[in-house]
């Protein structure tokens, strides 16, 4: 392994289980160091930290809502005075919070929204400041097929990560030709806790594969956009869904 200073520095959000743990392991298996964003589950994230040591490499957990502009900001500042550089973000923090639409309270919309769209604008804003001045670096957001397709019940959700795919197209448009590539990853049906209620079977039914996707099939995507093999690849949407369209 390279020295540690030579490591490039990977910051997952919600890295405390699921595929956001998926991700920090796949990318310390690949020679990142990882900063491993959580809200409340700092024992999950301390597991992942034992992973993502476990796979070679070092990192560290940092607590903040990612929705909370001055937590991210205090969060960050730990950060940048820890690492010189961050050359991957993966913006993965999100929740879900079902109801019909017009059951549905505002709290329940704006949670949902916030976590993920005000999310993805208070992180990756300064982080794209960094990588602006480095001409380098790659984000990676997070969607769902429910942000293409949208799905019954999750209008909040839907419309949450319908937002963070446009987002991340205009912003991959406005700093191209600055070295940097912002991509994003929608799963489908992904085996984690988001679903453990779910009926697993109708589901299969659902998708032609006729299965589950893994967390780690969907890291690994992650990966390989933040790698040099993606060189050429932004402002795309690359769905991990098992052929739903």
């Amino acid at each position: 392994m390279n020295d540690i200073v030579n490591q490039p520095v990977a910051l997952v959000t919600g890295g405390s289980k699921g595929i956001g743990r998926a991700i920090c392991v796949e990318m310390a298996a690949n020679g990142y160091q990882v900063i491993i964003n959580y809200f409340s589950d700092a024992d999950g994230a301390r597991e992942t930290l034992r992973q993502v040591e476990a796979a070679g490499s070092s990192g560290m957990c940092v607590p903040f809502d990612v929705a909370d502009a001055d937590a991210t900001q205090k969060g960050l500042e730990t950060i940048f005075n820890t690492y010189p550089t961050v050359d991957a973000l993966i913006n993965n923090a999100g929740r879900i919070a079902d109801e019909l639409f017009i059951m549905m309270t505002p709290d329940k919309w704006r949670s949902v929204i916030d976590i993920t769209l005000q999310g993805f604008y208070n992180v990756t804003r300064p982080i794209l400041e960094k990588m602006v001045v480095q001409k380098r670096g790659a984000v990676v957001s997070i969607a769902s097929v429910a942000g293409i397709m949208g799905n019954r019940g999750q209008s909040n959700y839907a419309a949450a990560k319908a937002g963070l795919i446009g987002a991340s197209r205009s912003v991959a448009s406005e700093v191209a030709r600055l070295g940097i590539r912002v991509n994003v990853v929608a799963p489908g049906l992904i085996q984690t806790e988001m679903i453990h209620d779910a009926p697993v079977q109708k589901i299969k039914g659902m998708i032609p594969m006729a299965r589950l996707g893994s967390a780690e099939e969907a890291a690994r995507v992650v990966r390989f956009l933040c790698s040099p093999d993606a060189s050429y690849v932004t402002g795309q949407v690359i769905s991990v869904n098992g052929g739903m369209f």
